[in-house]
């Protein structure tokens, strides 16, 4: 059984991304916003192992399904609001 958490700097980590607070924003502020009508997982910057990760995370409802749909939006939001 997975107990890990499962929260915005645990997917980063899981990405192989900087984890720590200020290069989580940076991330979201360097990529924003994503166009609504493309997938998390085709963006072109992240690579085919990342995209694979996030395609499977949300196909699979698995316990990431949830923080990956938190960076979908937070990636789709022009405006600079972050949950705390």
């Amino acid at each position: 059984m997975d107990t890990s958490k499962h929260d915005l700097p645990a997917l980063f980590a899981q990405l192989g991304l900087d984890n720590d607070p200020a290069a989580i924003d940076r991330f979201i502020d360097q990529h924003k916003p994503i166009a609504s009508g493309s997938a998390l997982a085709d963006l072109s910057f992240f690579n085919a192992a990342q995209a694979s990760f996030l395609r499977e995370a949300v196909a699979l409802d698995s316990d990431w399904a949830e923080v990956v749909d938190t960076l979908d939006s937070l990636l789709r939001q022009e405006a600079d609001i972050r949950p705390s």
